[in-house]
């Protein structure tokens, strides 16, 4: 009962739209601008860096408050633990107050991490920046980044961990489709671009 209280309170915490509601004040509906996604990156092509940098810890809290709450109650065992932080992601992912659609939930996933694994957190920010920088695109930061991130839990985690990292990985692939889509048609906007 108490791992299914808090999956489902994660769920609700991970549904506060963030990106919208800080967007809102500057008069804007994400979901009819720039790429209709209700994340930082979106949040800094429509509305610019502040409220793109809010919205990143806005959402990084989201799911480090999730995956404290399973540390808290359920501390040691730690399948439950991260299955209380990815229910926050899946709460961003498909939104409560959003008719169940979101955004891609890779920041918070890193906030997530950052309670769950924090040297695994470290390594996929330091990967995240990187591919970033060298190739001016988010979705590829993030696909590279989570796409190694089970790699990394092995390496500076325990083992028990990577089922939940998996998971994680494979959630955040399937909502970058479109994404992967416009990278191979070279489609695909760069980090700031509007």
């Amino acid at each position: 009962m108490k791992v299914i209280i808090l999956a489902a309170l994660a769920f609700v915490v991970g549904s506060i739209p963030t990106g919208m509601l800080i967007a809102q004040v500057r008069g804007l509906d994400l979901r009819k601008t720039g790429s209709g996604n209700i994340g930082a990156t979106n949040v800094l092509r429509s509305a610019g860096k502040w409220p793109a940098l809010f919205t990143l810890v806005g959402d990084m809290l989201k799911g480090a408050i999730a995956a404290s709450a399973g540390r808290y109650f359920l501390a040691g065992q730690f399948s439950l633990e991260g299955m209380v932080g990815l229910c926050a992601i899946l709460g961003h992912d498909f939104s409560l107050f959003l008719k169940f659609k979101g955004g891609k939930g890779v920041a918070t996933g890193i906030g997530v991490l950052s309670v769950y694994s924090p040297q695994t957190a470290l390594v996929t920010i330091i990967i995240w920046l990187m591919t970033v920088l060298l190739t001016r695109y988010s979705s590829l930061g993030a696909l590279v980044s989570f796409g190694l991130m089970p790699l990394g839990m092995v390496a500076f985690d325990r083992k028990e961990k990577v089922p939940v990292a998996l998971l994680m990985t494979i959630l955040v692939f399937m909502r970058h489709r479109d994404n992967i889509s416009r990278l191979i048609k070279g489609t695909e906007p760069t980090v700031g671009k509007r």
